[in-house]
């Protein structure tokens, strides 16, 4: 049976991106995401089949959500201690609208039949990918972002994609956006 790799995400402005995109430090041994591939998940599904994502679309248009402004804010990594997998860029010290809006798509798909995601969630934008990165330069890089505000945006859409993974990295395709009433 054939199956999708779905995910719902914030998608923040082009303006939001550059300035994202322009903190690569480049170090060695870190892969900065590309700008158009950065995003806020809200949920990922990674085997999702057919009928169940008609079902997850007809699911998601029916959430409800007004729009609101998101704080981009503070650097830090995944694992938080350790050999660094993921470098990220938070939303603040969490946003009740955001919090809500996580929840609604949580809810719309376990109604249409996904297995839920029951790791704890923390709201951020994945920047960069790290193998083998140098530490010092990236402790550097890490520190003197800490506390790094790279503004904030208006939050006026959902978007759900499918993510085809590639030899040259994933392929976004958005399948739905459900906007802001």
């Amino acid at each position: 049976m054939n199956t999708k790799r779905l995910f719902v995400s914030i998608d923040p402005p082009q303006s939001v991106r550059k300035v994202l995109v322009d903190l690569n430090p480049h170090i060695r041994g870190v892969r900065w995401i590309v700008g158009d591939q950065m995003h806020l998940t809200l949920g990922f599904f990674p085997d999702v089949s057919e009928d169940v994502d008609l079902a997850l679309r007809e699911k998601l248009s029916a959430i409800e959500f007004g729009a609101f402004f998101l704080p981009i804010e503070g650097i830090g990594t995944f694992p938080p201690k350790g050999h660094v997998k993921i470098i990220w860029i938070g939303v603040g010290k969490g946003h009740p609208h955001l919090f809500q809006l996580h929840k609604r798509v949580q809810d719309a798909a376990l109604a249409a039949g996904v297995e839920a995601d029951l790791r704890p969630w923390h709201p951020h934008i994945t920047l960069a990918r790290c193998r083998d990165a140098h530490g010092g330069v990236r402790r550097k890089f890490l520190k003197s972002n800490a506390e790094l505000d790279a503004g904030m945006f208006r939050v006026d859409a959902i978007h759900l994609y499918c993510s085809e993974l590639t030899p040259a990295g994933p392929i976004h395709t958005c399948q739905l956006s459900v906007p802001a009433r």
